[in-house]
């Protein structure tokens, strides 16, 4: 199973890597910050100072159609936020 599903690349993480050196990650429901801690180390060869968790709810979508109203609502998941020493980076685009 995968600790990490993706990196979240926001304007408001953008923003807390530049100043803070944080970086967000979607993670796995089960995952501990200490698993997550030994993935982000493992898959960007970094090290990583801290680490905090968060359970994002969903949030109710609806919208209105010829057919009436849809309702539904986003998925949750959870999202880490970590923090790197200082000197540290990760270039989420090297790959592109």
């Amino acid at each position: 199973m995968a600790i990490i599903i993706k990196p979240i690349v926001t304007e408001k993480m953008t923003a807390a890597t530049e100043k803070l050196n944080r970086y967000g990650f979607m993670v796995a429901r089960t995952a501990g910050k200490i698993e997550i801690k030994k993935a982000v180390e493992e898959m960007y060869n970094v090290q990583v100072e801290d680490v905090n968790t968060m359970v994002v709810a969903p949030k109710v979508k609806q919208r209105w159609t010829k057919s009436g109203l849809l309702r539904g609502k986003t998925a949750s998941y959870k999202k880490a936020i970590v923090t790197l020493k200082e000197g540290e980076t990760i270039d989420f685009y090297s790959n592109i």
